[in-house]
């Protein structure tokens, strides 16, 4: 699978998602692009979900009109030690993930 990992994540989480292939906001060089856009040239570039701390995406985009799946983990922080808990259920989620879908983690 292939994920978009939001600017809101710690880089470092992608060495928790083994057997994916995982890029960050920043190394795609989308940095400060506001959601709606990020989600379309994510999946115009062939990605299949973003991972996101970004709770309002939900409410900003049609979720019928999604063009990747999203996973919304919602954590005490964006630090890595906030986020590990819910890693198990993320790869479960990912393991699942139905196309243009949003699923809530935490």
């Amino acid at each position: 699978m292939k994920i978009l990992l939001d600017e809101n994540l710690p880089h470092d989480l992608r060495y928790f998602l083994s057997g994916h292939e995982v890029f960050t906001v920043a190394y795609m060089g989308w940095s400060g692009m506001e959601n709606g856009e990020l989600l379309k040239i994510a999946g115009d570039s062939g990605f299949d979900v973003m991972l996101t701390k970004d709770s309002g995406v939900e409410y900003e985009q049609p979720l019928a009109a999604l063009p990747i799946a999203v996973v919304v983990m919602k954590a005490k922080a964006n630090k890595l030690d906030d986020i590990r808990p819910l890693l198990p259920a993320v790869l479960s989620a990912l393991a699942n993930l139905q196309p243009r879908t949003l699923v809530r983690i935490g």
